[in-house]
């Protein structure tokens, strides 16, 4: 796997992942130069859907187990998005674009244990003075199976008694002098 010209955008909000490329499943074994990352039980999209103004969409299901859901892109020319952005940023989760050789990847990451739909738009420019392009992703989210961890509870300390002060008394002498 080569690496070149990494571009990465990550927002907070909702997050977001991606699992299909022009409308198929994610290839096993995509490259993903952040491989640490987790990938989500659930991940399917539909195929990406031409509109008429010339914006993509798609449905993603995704399950919200603290993992990632990647979706491939790239020009009808075959290469990478120069440039992206995300507006607006999905509500419940975390959208991540990065491109990677000959591919935008849209990857989306729903916060842990929610349930329910998320919807962000990806910008896509596909270089200096080109028209943009706009990928509305919708994430069908399910938590089915997910136990959130809990938090640690700190463990009581038994509160020694307080121990009764002694007063303390002090007395200044005043000395004075005269001369005479």
């Amino acid at each position: 796997m080569r690496l070149r010209g990494i571009a990465v955008l990550a927002l907070t909000g909702g997050m977001l992942a991606g699992c299909a490329t022009t409308g198929g499943p994610i290839k096993a074994g995509s490259p993903n130069p952040f491989g640490y990352i987790k990938k989500s039980a659930v991940c399917q999209t539909t195929p990406l859907k031409k509109e008429a103004d010339g914006s993509l969409s798609t449905t993603m299901t995704v399950r919200s187990d603290d993992g990632l859901c990647d979706l491939k892109v790239s020009q009808d020319s075959g290469k990478a998005y120069a440039s992206f952005g995300v507006s607006p940023a999905p509500e419940h989760g975390k959208a991540f674009l990065y491109s990677l050789d000959n591919d935008t990847h849209v990857t989306y990451t729903p916060t842990m244990g929610y349930a329910g739909q998320d919807k962000f738009t990806a910008i896509l420019v596909p270089g200096p003075g080109e028209k943009r392009s706009r990928l509305t992703v919708t994430a069908q989210v399910d938590a089915t199976g997910v136990v959130l961890p809990r938090a640690a509870v700190p463990a009581e300390s038994k509160a020694e008694p307080a121990k009764a002060k002694k007063a303390v008394t002090t007395t200044r002498r005043r000395v004075t002098t005269s001369k005479k």
